[in-house]
């Protein structure tokens, strides 16, 4: 899967966009970590990054903050080996790190009903998963702009619930396996723009339309991210 972006007109450049988002490691772990409510600081993220444990913190918290750092990890290694595809079983593989210990099944997907907290829509059921996960790369054929098709994976994996949790985390994950993979910067969604994310996020599970979380997300990337993409 390949596009082009027709927002910002960047030019693909792998290596300063994988460049980018290793330097952004501590960064992107931090926030999506407290995006989850669990409230580490920044040095803290990065102190437990470089192997020393956090005093007063929960083991538990620590470990899904490793965990987040690790999949991000498998997921460079797979950006500079040209191994990454947008298929379930790198989507599984993904998970069963990011979500080890923290979700009720691991590294597939799930095998029960789910319900999305704050809102009445319901979640496909678990045999139609496969089918939909296939049918949501289809139709990124329809999107030229590679944010575009970026967004519409993100958004379509947390709206189905492929998983029994960590679904909006391996969204952004595989929002942003094809992004870095084909030459384009990486959307980190702040964590102090959590109420923002939140709001539109439970009008999206409603509606089903994009559009709001489509231009939020859009406003995630940081100018000078493109500023160096387009030096």
């Amino acid at each position: 899967m390949s596009g082009l972006d027709k927002t910002w007109h960047m030019p693909p450049n792998k290596g300063k966009a994988l460049m980018m988002a290793k330097r952004q490691l501590s960064e992107l772990v931090w926030d999506a970590v407290n995006l989850e409510g669990i409230n580490f600081t920044l040095p803290e993220i990065q102190t437990l990054l470089n192997g020393v444990t956090i005093g007063g913190r929960k083991i538990t918290d620590q470990q899904i903050a490793l965990n987040q750092a690790e999949a991000w990890r498998t997921l460079f290694s797979w950006i500079e080996e040209d191994t990454f595809s947008l298929s379930a079983e790198k989507a599984c593989e993904l998970h069963a790190i990011a979500a080890n210990n923290e979700a009720l099944e691991w590294g597939k997907f799930r095998s029960g009903a789910v319900l999305i907290a704050g809102t009445d829509y319901t979640p496909p059921t678990a045999d139609k998963l496969p089918d939909l996960f296939i049918a949501m790369i289809a139709q990124l054929d329809n999107r030229q702009d590679i944010y575009d098709q970026a967004i519409t994976i993100f958004l379509t994996m947390a709206r189905t619930q492929f998983f029994y949790d960590v679904n909006k985390r391996m969204g952004r994950f595989m929002m942003n396996g094809l992004l870095l993979s084909n030459g384009f910067p990486a959307i980190n969604l702040p964590a102090s723009r959590q109420l923002e994310f939140n709001n539109h996020m439970i009008e999206f599970y409603e509606s089903g339309d994009p559009k709001k979380m489509n231009t939020f997300l859009r406003s995630c990337l940081q100018q000078r991210v493109i500023d160096i993409i387009n030096e």
